[in-house]
């Protein structure tokens, strides 16, 4: 099954250098389970000619906010629309889950309660527990009439979404390792929006186990399902 990725960042400097672009990650994430891969770099206007070029889709996280007015954010969400309307399966992560759901009438904003960075906690219908790095502070804050909660933490209440065989998506990031989630604290540290004491409590969590295999099983488990049908 070959599955576009919309890359919709530029790792770039450090990260980029140690752990190569969003797209080389989530390729490692999903190996050997039976899924081959294309990148389309959208950020920089680089778009498939049809919903139909792959038999499903992958939008990765971002910078930007996806109720923005950038242009690939804009073309973006018309993409989004015409495959659910055509139900090619795609799978959103942090920024892929936020803009699905903002191009299918959610609501998605910055949360007045603050960032999230490093390890969290979720409860996931199918999986259960799940603890799995994170890096956002806009959330769905309300899912579209279409979408089903499936995954929640005591920080972010819509942490992931199903739409039926069309859509899966997730706030968390399974792409990212403990070793990235180190890269990117060492990125970001000092920077307004990431204080000391989040960063510290984040870095302390480093050495403790993620379920990013389960996450990946999932994600797999989703596009053979949506095949199937």
């Amino acid at each position: 099954m070959k599955i576009g990725i919309l890359q919709s960042d530029d790792t770039g400097g450090r990260i980029l250098r140690r752990h190569g672009t969003s797209s080389d990650m989530f390729q490692t994430l999903l190996a050997g389970r039976g899924l081959t891969f294309e990148t389309f770099d959208v950020v920089n206007m680089v778009f498939p000619d049809s919903v139909h070029d792959c038999d499903g889709w992958l939008l990765t996280g971002s910078r930007f906010d996806a109720y923005s007015k950038e242009p690939f954010v804009l073309q973006l969400g018309d993409f989004i629309r015409k495959a659910y309307a055509a139900a090619v399966p795609m799978v959103g992560i942090c920024f892929g889950h936020q803009i699905i759901a903002h191009a299918l009438g959610g609501r998605v904003e910055k949360f007045a309660g603050g960032r999230a960075i490093g390890r969290q906690t979720y409860q996931f219908d199918d999986l259960g527990e799940i603890h799995a790095n994170a890096l956002h502070q806009d959330q769905v804050i309300t899912a579209p009439k279409d979408a089903h909660l499936i995954g929640t933490s005591s920080f972010c209440k819509n942490a992931a979404l199903i739409y039926g065989n069309t859509a899966l998506t997730m706030q968390p990031h399974p792409e990212f390792s403990n070793e990235i989630t180190a890269s990117y604290l060492e990125a970001l540290r000092g920077r307004p929006g990431y204080p000391d004491a989040l960063m510290d409590a984040a870095g302390a969590q480093l050495q403790r186990p993620i379920d990013a295999d389960r996450i990946a099983d999932q994600i797999a488990a989703f596009f053979a399902l949506s095949r199937a049908k």
